[in-house]
């Protein structure tokens, strides 16, 4: 099977730059956790790298038979093969234990990808990965950014984001359109959040979803409690850093329970 063969099947492009996939696979840290789990291995060139790191506890989830087929065939016994979809499977499955994630992520699901580590932080102790360029550098963005958005904020409440390096659309099989990112996520030392999180998540996404307004027009609508008192009514939402919209999020709380 080739990897064009196997475009046909996942809908992917696939890495054919092995110094690219060892870079990917040495921006992992190996510290803090016992396993990792590669995400869509595909034809297994960053899983190679991995086991040539000599992680003693290397999982991979892939959803193609094919591939599956493929990388039980070519790669050592010990390497955990995990047949399924990693936004679906059980947690349980994916995250026995204290871990980190990384792989060539498939660009139409990274964003998916991201919050579902995002649902199980506290397993996910550092993220390495390829996606492409500019949700990478959404990811990364800090305050100020035209790129911060919902996902920078999210992520950054919880991650301490680095965007590593970018990889050209002649790495790989069949070239995309677009140029791919490689980033690397570590866990922060957050444990108690300050806020109501459900909460923090609504308010993050309801300003961000209507960023040209300011955060007073955004909110009002969704939150009863909006007015003049309100903290950072006049800015719009990507001049707030993540401590500020906690700060937001309290206030919000606050005012909501007491005007019930």
């Amino acid at each position: 099977m080739n990897y064009v063969r196997a475009k046909k099947s996942l809908g992917q492009h696939f890495l054919k730059d092995r110094s690219i996939a060892q870079r990917i696979a040495g921006a992992l840290s190996g510290t803090g956790y016992d396993s990792v789990l590669e995400v869509g291995p595909g034809m297994g060139i960053l899983t190679s790298c991995l086991l040539e790191r000599g992680f003693s506890d290397l999982r991979a989830v892939e959803i193609d038979r094919e591939s599956v087929e493929y990388l039980r065939k070519h790669m050592p016994s010990d390497l955990r093969i995990i047949e399924g979809d990693f936004l679906t499977l059980p947690p349980e499955v994916l995250f026995p234990g204290r871990m980190a994630v990384i792989g060539n992520f498939p660009y139409n699901i990274s964003s998916q990808i991201f919050f579902r580590i995002l649902e199980h932080r506290d397993k996910v102790a550092e993220v390495a990965g390829m996606l492409q360029k500019e949700v990478a550098e959404r990811i990364c963005a800090g305050p100020g950014s035209r790129t911060y958005g919902i996902l920078s904020v999210l992520l950054q409440a919880y991650y301490k984001t680095e965007y590593l390096f970018t990889v050209s659309e002649n790495s790989f099989i069949p070239p995309p359109k677009v140029k791919s990112g490689v980033l690397r996520l570590t866990r922060n030392s957050v444990v108690t959040f300050g806020c109501d999180e459900q909460l923090f998540r609504r308010v993050v996404k309801t300003a961000f979803n209507q960023r040209r307004k300011t955060l007073r027009n955004s909110l009002k609508a969704a939150f009863g409690a909006v007015n003049q008192e309100m903290p950072y009514a006049g800015l719009r939402p990507e001049q707030l850093d993540v401590d500020r919209f906690r700060e937001l999020t309290n206030w919000i709380s606050e005012n909501m329970a007491r005007s019930e």
